[in-house]
């Protein structure tokens, strides 16, 4: 019990110093950004709203805490098909907003959000929660039946377009196929040809097709999708061993868009060298570990299931956004959990973080 208490403190003590460190970021890179461009706004704006957005996040957590992951289980399908329906909202003229080419955010009451988001960690909650239904009793109509109504909100995520989140989805899917025993000739041979179609798709599509050839060779559109990756390159490069100095990155101001968003790790780099890459990354692989550990101590396998597909969203995404920054992947939009500004990020992933904790022993906690 003593290793499960240490690991829960020590996964509680990351989160928040990520996020701590994140808001230094945020702050220290839009706030560069905004004096560079001398447009007349104030500096804290940013840092007041990711704090504001953490705020409302560690309350989620605790909420989901408190309310227990049996719950939040069974609420599932009810969950699902709320988010399915702000995914509809996306396309609504008035109400979903348009950025980048693509419609992923909602606009209420003057609120905005990205449901893609939410709908990420609420699939695998779905699917757990019809599989643990039939049991090893599961036939193969079942499954499709459950792949079906999964099939729907996918679909307007893919349309949006939002291939990074699709691709994510189906990862822990298929990971969870992998956990919770679903024979595999209901998904492996189904599997390998969905993939294939879907490269195959992919490179007919100008959209991917032309990310594609932008990350095997940034230069031939520096003035466009190559710009980001290319600068986020000179930034790392830049950093050396040991950084710049933090404050002192060249890169955000305006040469670097946005940075304080999908490529903040990139400014990171430049001022704290390849060193501080080091340990965010020893951080977010301990965070994913401790979340497994978690998950192998729990009392059922409602709880192992949960704790396992929010652990691995959670260190995909971090391994996505860093090879994306580093020029290993191709240039997706996602940005880092905890870290990266962003309020739907930022709020749904510290709900994880409390959702993960109600699956603990009470016992171990209150220890």
């Amino acid at each position: 019990m003593k290793v499960l208490n240490s690991s829960i403190a020590y996964f509680i003590l990351l989160a928040v110093f990520l996020y701590g460190m994140g808001l230094v970021m945020v702050f220290n890179t839009s706030s560069a950004a905004v004096l560079d461009s001398g447009v007349d706004k104030n500096l804290y704006i940013p840092l007041f709203k990711q704090g504001l957005f953490g705020a409302v996040g560690i309350l989620g957590g605790w909420s989901l805490y408190k309310i227990g992951y049996q719950k939040v289980l069974a609420a599932a399908p009810i969950l699902l098909g709320f988010f399915t329906f702000l995914l509809v909202l996306v396309f609504v003229p008035g109400i979903g907003m348009t950025a980048n080419g693509a419609r992923r955010w909602i606009t209420l009451f003057g609120i905005s959000m990205q449901p893609s988001e939410f709908v990420k960690y609420t699939i695998p909650l779905f699917f757990i929660h019809e599989v643990l239904k039939y049991g090893r009793e599961m036939a193969l109509k079942d499954f499709l039946r459950i792949l079906g109504k999964i099939a729907i909100p996918l679909v307007l995520i893919l349309i949006e377009p939002d291939n990074r989140t699709t691709i994510m989805i189906g990862g822990t899917l298929v990971v969870l196929f992998g956990i919770c025993s679903i024979p595999k000739r209901f998904w492996m041979t189904p599997l390998i040809i969905g993939a294939l179609g879907v490269a195959l798709f992919a490179s007919t599509v100008p959209y991917v097709a032309s990310r594609l050839k932008v990350y095997a060779n940034p230069e031939l559109d520096l003035k466009g999708k190559g710009h980001q990756p290319y600068q986020a390159k000179i930034a790392l490069g830049s950093g050396g061993w040991t950084g710049k100095g933090v404050g002192q990155s060249l890169q955000k101001l305006s040469y670097l868009p946005e940075a304080q968003n999908d490529y903040i790790v990139a400014i990171l780099g430049e001022e704290t060298g390849f060193l501080g890459i080091v340990v965010l990354i020893i951080c977010y692989m301990a965070l994913t570990f401790l979340g497994i550990k978690i998950a192998l101590f729990t009392e059922d396998k409602e709880g192992s299931f949960i704790a396992m597909a929010m652990t691995f969203l959670i260190g995909l995404q971090a391994f996505i956004n860093f090879g994306v920054v580093s020029g290993l992947l191709p240039s997706t939009g996602l940005n880092l959990p905890l870290f990266s500004q962003g309020g739907s990020s930022l709020i749904v992933n510290f709900s994880v973080i409390g959702l993960i904790l109600s699956i603990c022993p009470k016992k171990s906690l209150s220890q």
